[in-house]
């Protein structure tokens, strides 16, 4: 049986990250697992370089058994980069604290291998009972015909939708405001607002079904 650890939103919370992965490790008890990160690596926290180091790094020792998907976060950075007119609107949703962290004072000074690899990252995974993927998706588009922008940064209609989408949608993107993740009856929203004072939230699926197992949680 493959276990599948999602987690939810980092946002630089680089203590929270390295303790849930321990967690999810205790908790496969040596069975095959893997995990898939929604997005949203960077910004608010204090330790967005490390968070990417760190995922980096745990890609090149687990190949094949993570899995990183692009967040809106890393979206705006990436259009900083390329175009000044979006520099502003990224420093004012928490990307001064990632040149902090970085030591550096304009995205173009971030190292180069980071940007790389941020640029790579694939906006969905698709495992044939959920599909992944940060934001959400449009309800009149197929699931293998959606938008990236949609992807990244869409909300409502999403979030009150009860369409049944063909996937379990696991997401994150809108932090929840208990800090509890929202399992609905077509998807599953795991930003429980770890940057904000809540905890860091682990989904536990198997292969056997869609539906959720259990939740890790790391506050």
């Amino acid at each position: 049986m493959l276990l599948t650890y999602a987690i939810g939103d980092v946002h630089g919370c680089l203590r929270q990250l390295k303790e849930l992965i321990a967690l999810c490790q205790e908790d496969s008890d040596g069975q095959p697992f893997k995990l898939i990160f929604v997005g949203d690596y960077i910004d608010r926290g204090p330790d967005s370089r490390d968070v990417v180091e760190h995922l980096m790094t745990l890609q090149q020792a687990r190949p094949g058994q993570v899995i990183c998907l692009m967040g809106n976060h890393e979206d705006m950075l990436l259009a900083a980069v390329d175009d000044a007119d979006w520099e502003e609107r990224w420093l004012r949703n928490g990307g001064i604290r990632t040149l902090e962290s970085y030591g550096v004072t304009h995205p173009r000074k971030i190292p180069r291998t980071h940007i790389d690899w941020l640029r790579r990252l694939p906006k969905t995974h698709d495992d044939g009972l959920r599909f992944f993927v940060h934001a959400g998706v449009h309800l009149d588009r197929p699931l293998d015909q959606q938008d990236d922008n949609d992807m990244l940064w869409i909300r409502e209609p999403f979030l009150s939708s009860n369409k049944d989408f063909g996937r379990r949608i696991i997401h994150g993107h809108t932090p929840t405001k208990d800090g509890k993740p929202e399992v609905r009856i077509n998807r599953l929203n795991i930003d429980t607002g770890a940057v904000f004072g809540g905890p860091l939230t682990a989904a536990v699926f198997t292969d056997r079904s869609p539906n959720v197992e259990r939740f890790l949680v790391q506050a």
